[in-house]
């Protein structure tokens, strides 16, 4: 077990907000979406209109499905980040463990948010270079290679319905012993 020198440790909370920080920004915009297509809907007068109000009420229940989306996704990214956290922590930076969040730019926030609070940030950054990984790579790479993805159960689980991780370690409290 190699059990690594913590750096100062950020309040949960916050690392929740650093791993989701793009899902959260387009949380922030698909609010005022939603209510932009509420208020369509509600002007569209459903006598005089009704394709209107039947075209503004879907792309409203569409804009209301991200918000939850973006939520979900956030919620499994976290729990993506607790384990990553964990298994840098007991094995220090290995190749192996950064591949597996590899797949989407989301996945990676979260190995590299973890990385960053166990001093570990270079070891990630010099490691998803190395895999050609560019900033705006943003569309996880299983949906280059299955189009039908979407239809796939692990699309569904992966993305937003990652199982709780409960962290083996409080590293607040580590932090302090240490």
């Amino acid at each position: 077990m190699n059990i690594i020198q913590l750096p100062p440790q950020p309040h949960p909370i916050l690392s929740y907000l650093k791993v989701g920080r793009l899902l959260y920004v387009f949380l922030f915009l698909f609010i005022p979406e939603s209510w932009m297509f509420w208020i369509l809907f509600i002007k569209a007068d459903g006598n005089l209109r009704p394709l209107w109000s039947i075209f503004w009420f879907c792309c409203f229940l569409f804009s209301i499905l991200q918000i939850f989306l973006v939520i979900l996704d956030g919620w499994s990214r976290y729990q993506n980040y607790k384990r990553a956290k964990d298994q840098f922590y007991v094995h220090g930076f290995r190749k192996r463990i950064a591949k597996l969040y590899l797949i989407s730019k989301c996945q990676r926030l979260a190995a590299e948010v973890a990385a960053k609070e166990l001093g570990l940030k270079s070891e990630i950054k010099y490691y998803y270079k190395s895999k050609k990984v560019k900033w705006y790579h943003f569309v996880p790479y299983s949906m280059e290679k299955d189009p039908f993805f979407l239809f796939k159960d692990y699309f569904w689980y992966k993305t937003f319905l990652e199982k709780h991780y409960t962290a083996k370690f409080n590293y607040l409290a580590l932090e302090h012993k240490l």
